[in-house]
């Protein structure tokens, strides 16, 4: 039997930010970034390793604050990197500025 493989990083938008982030029935760990933004850039390696590695326990997405103003706006957002961890549909944990992996894994201690 073959399976479907499923993107490890969900790619969020306004239209879809509800229900992906705010009704995962998985804790969520949000990656709000920017293309014109160095660090957010260097961060997604250890993001999409995350993903990969937290498969099934975690759903890790990012959510392009150029092409997804209105969750951005609704988030707050005042830089980026930010990342943001939801579990039940609210926000448990924020970072802003870029971080390594040890300090997500903290970020998401409790809910994973």
């Amino acid at each position: 039997m073959t399976h479907l493989a499923v993107p490890p990083v969900v790619e969020v938008t306004d239209s879809r930010f509800d229900e992906q982030v705010l009704s995962s029935p998985l804790p969520v760990l949000l990656d709000v970034w920017a293309p014109w933004c160095v660090p957010c850039r260097g961060m997604e390696p250890v993001i999409e390793e995350l993903a990969s590695s937290l498969s099934g326990r975690v759903r890790v997405a990012k959510l392009n604050l150029d092409r997804s103003p209105e969750a951005a706006a609704r988030l707050r957002i005042q830089g980026v990197p930010t990342v943001i961890v939801f579990k039940g549909g609210h926000e448990v944990a924020r970072m802003i500025g870029a971080r390594g992996k040890a300090d997500l894994l903290r970020a998401l201690a409790g809910v994973a």
